[in-house]
């Protein structure tokens, strides 16, 4: 499980990750309508995660967080002094005894870019009221979105079919006229045809 709070000007957002043997994430992010400094958002943000895991009857949980403070009172090392985190420190150790195994680590931000950004989104948004807002769904993409939307039609001929054509066998297609055949025969002249490998000349003569 990852955790992570985030107050700022806008407001207070916390954000949680549960991270699944399988790799299954399931995210969650709260805005906080409280005052919390930056340490009272963390303790809420591992606590919520916490519970998370709990809904998810896990019985054993590593707990990663990039806040120092944290994670060593959560696994004793340190001292709870400030009265506002004494409270926080203590639940977190009672609702500990309800897994069979549970671990605190310490990690540096940079892993834990992707909590963090569910903390800032949530801490930046308006308060929504009574609005449902979906799950988050994030998605890569790996191409430019104009190439998702170009349609194949069937049983259609390749754009470069007739230059293939012509340099293999040096005939036009039978409807072609002559502005079509000398366009096929410039074009041409600019692929090298190896087997059934098309290739494109290049202005340095590679292909």
């Amino acid at each position: 499980m990852f955790f992570d709070g985030a107050v700022n000007t806008k407001g207070v957002g916390i954000g949680a990750i549960l991270i699944s043997p399988t790799g299954q994430h399931y995210p969650a992010t709260t805005r906080l309508q409280f005052f919390c400094t930056n340490n009272t958002a963390k303790y809420e943000a591992c606590i919520m995660g916490m519970n998370m895991a709990i809904n998810h009857d896990v019985e054993g949980l590593i707990i990663m967080g990039d806040s120092d403070l944290i994670i060593r009172q959560a696994q004793g090392e340190w001292e709870t002094r400030d009265v506002k985190l004494i409270p926080y420190r203590q639940h977190v150790e009672d609702i500990s005894k309800r897994f069979k195994s549970v671990e605190f680590r310490y990690i540096p931000c940079f892993h834990n870019e992707l909590v963090d950004a569910l903390a800032i989104l949530a801490s930046m948004l308006p308060y929504p009221g009574n609005v449902y807002i979906d799950p988050l769904e994030i998605q890569i993409q790996e191409r430019h979105d104009y190439c998702n939307t170009v349609e194949v039609e069937p049983n259609v001929q390749p754009w470069y079919h007739d230059i293939k054509i012509f340099l293999k066998t040096k005939e036009y297609p039978e409807q072609a006229n002559g502005d079509q055949k000398r366009t096929i025969k410039r074009l041409s002249s600019g692929f090298f045809l190896s087997g059934e490998v098309l290739y494109k000349r290049t202005p340095d003569l590679n292909l």
